[in-house]
């Protein structure tokens, strides 16, 4: 928990974040200053399969926690909270008649009623949807994902019946927790569009994408259990917090609510107004997983690539939206195998940090500059596919690639791997922004978010590894802004959501990319990076 003091005659909005491993709230002044900031780790259940779940009771109770303790720690009085904003990552909650918690896999724990965005249980279903092939997937850069919703559910229904007959909603985890909070089952035009398969454009679902898919049901249902009415993101939902809601958050009945945003688009809108031109900035959320945004006047199509989505980040804008199934996971995952990871851990616990922030210190040190520590990872390669290729290749199958490991035990090889996996990160980056502007999508400079983001050194490399510049926001918690925009929108604190990014983002410093020699060695090893993708796909059934 931190806090600041604040005069008690302004007004406030609040910003909760529910990320894969923790929920997070962010209390805010009406320019955009943050006042304290309070988490809760939430569980994660894994079951063979890539079966990943969480509970929609534990993280409702987190939330309600994290927001009476960042007005707590602010020191204002509740009344002065005018608005509620928030963001979550795109997983699938389940529930009956009542609200009554489902459970979604073979613990039939009815408090594991979510199956998790990173869960890959129905990647079957979703090669079978994309075989069968659909108008809407267009939208979603040709091909289905099974992180997104429809395969999900199409799984439940295939493998567990009775859970798919019983569920009374099916909501994206954003409009689950606007749902607790108000009453009120709008759904947020970004999830729906960019996880369901909503035209937003068109302002419909398409019934005959269902029919196709198995999913029948849900058409012939009008849609009403996975959302009838759609709202952009910001609108107020309902009358505000309930009765019930206030009491659990210790917030005033009738706080404004806005409808919300995956998590990642949220630190879109948290970074993207800089300059007051959209189109110019990707937005680049670095946590678990990656994130890219990219708004565009007119929509542009780009194979594998999720998108254009309407209206799904920027209100009026075209959004594609690419990625990396696993980023910071990646980095964590590769380490791992280090004989030396166990021993740098308890060192750099020792320091106080994170064993990423340790060896990103020792790797700069090393070379002087962030720049040239490029070279510590001369002859080390790796793609860091280890939960496949989220784009541009819409690939689940793709696995990582090491490539130069020898049989060092030091710590200096453990640095030199660390560089190497930040350095596929980066690469990987590159792809997606070249495959883009390919298309048709250009993009002048990098914004970047998300914890995994925030050391000097990762961004340098970034910048060096992309071509790209890449700013820091001012923000140190863009993601949580983002959400508390959408709080002061619904709060009337703002015209709308344009004019608040534009408002309450800022620049705080830009990495630029490395030139001269160092410029030459990345693009030979971004050459690499794309060969040992090549080779990888080639062997994947040897």
């Amino acid at each position: 928990m931190s806090g600041t003091s604040a005069p008690e005659s302004a007004a406030y909005v609040i910003g909760v974040d529910v990320g894969t491993g923790s929920a997070r709230a962010g209390l805010f002044d009406l320019g955009g200053r943050m006042l304290s900031t309070a988490k809760r780790d939430i569980s994660l259940f894994r079951e063979p399969g890539a079966m990943v779940e969480q509970s929609s009771t534990e993280i409702w109770q987190a939330v309600c926690a994290i927001v009476r303790e960042v007005v707590a720690s602010a020191g204002i009085e509740p009344a002065s909270v005018v608005g509620l904003g928030f963001d979550a990552t795109c997983s699938l909650v389940v529930l009956g008649d009542g609200g009554r918690p489902l459970p979604v896999g073979p613990s039939e724990d009815p408090n594991r009623d979510i199956i998790v965005w990173m869960d890959h249980r129905a990647v079957q279903q979703a090669e079978r949807i994309n075989e069968l092939g659909h108008d809407v997937l267009r939208y979603v850069g040709g091909r289905i994902s099974p992180e997104m919703e429809t395969p999900k559910i199409l799984w439940l229904k295939e493998n567990r019946s009775q859970i798919f007959d019983a569920a009374w909603q099916f909501f994206d985890l954003a409009d689950f927790l606007t749902w607790r909070a108000t009453g009120d089952l709008a759904r947020s035009t970004c999830t729906v569009t960019c996880k369901w398969t909503y035209l937003a454009h068109e302002q419909r679902w398409d019934p005959t994408y269902f029919r196709k898919i198995g999913l029948d049901q849900l058409a012939d249902e009008g849609f009403s259990r996975i959302g009838t009415l759609i709202v952009e993101p910001g609108t107020p939902l309902g009358r505000g917090l309930t009765e019930e809601a206030a009491q659990a958050m210790g917030l005033n009945p009738g706080t404004a609510v806005a409808a919300g945003m995956i998590d990642a688009h949220a630190g879109g809108i948290g970074t993207v107004g800089i300059g007051g031109r959209p189109e110019r900035n990707l937005a680049y959320v670095f946590g678990t997983s990656s994130c890219t945004m990219t708004s565009t006047a007119e929509p542009v199509f780009v194979p594998g690539v999720w998108g254009p989505y309407y209206s799904a980040m920027v209100p009026g804008m075209w959004l594609n939206e690419g990625g990396q199934s696993a980023a910071g996971a990646a980095i964590d995952q590769l380490l791992r195998f280090h004989p030396a990871a166990l021993e740098a851990a308890t060192q750099a616990e020792s320091k106080g940090v994170a064993l990423p922030v340790m060896l990103a210190n020792l790797a700069a040190e090393k070379k002087g500059t962030a720049s040239e520590a490029v070279r510590l990872a001369t002859g080390m390669h790796v793609v860091p596919e280890f939960l496949g290729n989220r784009a541009p290749f819409a690939d689940p199958h793709a696995r990582a690639v090491i490539a130069g490991l020898g049989m060092e035990r030091d710590l200096d090889s453990l640095v030199a791997l660390y560089v190497a996996g930040i350095c596929g990160i980066g690469y990987g980056l590159k792809q997606i922004i070249d495959t883009q502007a390919t298309a048709g999508a250009h993009v002048e400079q990098i914004v970047i978010s998300g914890g995994a983001g925030q050391h000097d050194f990762v961004r340098q490399i970034l910048a060096d590894a992309s071509g790209k510049p890449v700013i820091a926001p001012v923000s140190d918690e863009p993601v949580l802004l983002g959400s508390a925009i959408l709080g002061a929108v619904a709060a009337s604190a703002f015209a709308d959501v344009r004019q608040a990014m534009t408002s309450l983002s800022g620049t705080a410093r830009i990495y630029r990319p490395v030139e001269g020699p160092l410029a030459g060695v990345h693009s030979e090893r971004y050459e690499a990076f794309k060969q040992l993708q090549n080779i990888s796909r080639q062997l994947r059934n040897c």
